[in-house]
């Protein structure tokens, strides 16, 4: 990151921007960074002017204490002010849903794009992710980054194995660092149901985008949003789960933030 704009409270976010043309801020998920969304700066950026940061609490951006969702609503604020004033947002899973959050709080957002946003439209969705955020605020409030990550991961569907595979792998210690903010994509996703008072209440259009190789739930939750949101239109991309080719999506949110 090689920039750095203010928040409204005083919090520093990190961000890079690439290419001429339009706003576009891309928002990563959780145990994520602005690194993460980059390659698709690369695709996006001969049309558009995108910016990928460091969400509050990772990689080099600050975290001001408390944290609370609105403030991260205001780093997209200050990002859409370094932007020109005027910008479309793309979130990717929890990402997406503060992308959601920040276009239904009235900033000047032009077009929001989300991919695979993972509410919950299953039955005990919601029982689920209150006995996550129970044992996710103990393991941190505890100390123990690394079952806050294990924590996660099985929240995701990830097999143990694998998990387990992880914790002893070189890149465990990165995730430990970056687990605190576990707690802050747990905030964005409110009781992990669709948030439809939130979304009746987006103005502009919304694309949800979701891969026909995802789970049934996820690609259910994609049309949900675009179902619920006023101005919304659901799309499928043939072949992709939920880590999307940059590749295969860039052309579908170029067509979009084009539009008139």
């Amino acid at each position: 990151m090689d920039k750095q704009t203010i928040s409204r409270d005083g919090t520093s976010i990190a961000y890079q921007r690439t290419g001429q043309g339009p706003a576009v801020i891309l928002v990563s998920g959780a145990m994520s960074t602005g690194a993460t969304v980059a390659p698709l700066a690369g695709p996006l950026s001969g049309r558009f002017s995108v910016i990928s940061y460091d969400r509050r609490g990772r990689g080099e951006s600050g975290d001001t204490k408390p944290y609370s969702v609105d403030r991260e609503v205001e780093d997209l604020a200050a990002l859409v002010d370094a932007a020109g004033g005027e910008a479309s947002l793309y979130g990717i899973s929890s990402g997406g849903a503060l992308v959601l959050q920040a276009a239904a709080s009235g900033l000047p957002v032009r077009r929001a794009a989300v991919y695979e946003v993972p509410f919950a439209v299953y039955e005990g969705g919601a029982k689920e992710r209150a006995a996550y955020t129970e044992h996710l605020t103990e393991a941190l409030e505890q100390g123990r980054p690394g079952d806050a990550v294990e924590l996660f991961l099985r929240l995701t569907g990830l097999a143990e194995e694998m998990i387990q595979g992880a914790r002893h792998s070189p890149m465990w210690a990165g995730m430990e660092s970056i687990a605190p903010s576990l707690a802050y994509d747990n905030a964005v996703m409110g009781d992990g149901l669709v948030p439809r008072d939130r979304l009746a209440a987006i103005e502009v259009p919304v694309l949800s985008v979701a891969g026909d190789a995802s789970p049934a739930w996820l690609r259910e939750a994609a049309r949900a949003v675009a179902e619920t949101a006023p101005q919304g239109t659901y799309r499928s991309l043939e072949g992709q789960t939920h880590m999307v080719d940059p590749n295969v999506l860039a052309p579908v949110l170029a067509e979009f933030f084009a539009a008139a």
